[in-house]
């Protein structure tokens, strides 16, 4: 029963058919382009955007600088810390507080050699 019905219709579904597969022809082509302009807008996104790998390797490398200077920065504060320590009423560094006394106040004795 069917195929006397197509075969009744043939020319109709026929021409039909073609208009489908030109409107389905035109439709996927613009769906085709449309879906390789959103993978190279991703993929510019993904390389070249705000949060992309290549300031990501920036951020990186910022990083590391950063962490180098912190560590430099943390030597210099522990070295002051301890010597504000040995001059403190708690720890009192008698070597330390002469050293200090000298280079102010620019007293030396006789018998001594400054070098520096």
């Amino acid at each position: 029963m069917i195929l006397s019905i197509r075969r009744q219709t043939g020319v109709f579904m026929g021409r039909a058919m073609e208009n489908l597969r030109k409107s389905r022809g035109v439709t996927g082509y613009m769906a085709s382009v449309i879906v390789v302009a959103l993978v190279g807008y991703f993929s510019y996104s993904a390389i070249q955007g705000p949060y992309g790998l290549l300031n990501l390797f920036k951020i990186e490398a910022r990083e590391a600088r950063l962490q180098l200077q912190l560590t430099k920065v943390t030597t210099v504060r522990q070295a002051a810390q301890n010597r504000a320590y040995r001059l403190s009423d708690e720890y009192l560094d008698l070597d330390l507080l002469d050293e200090q006394a000298r280079k102010v106040l620019g007293l030396i004795r006789g018998d001594e050699i400054i070098i520096q």
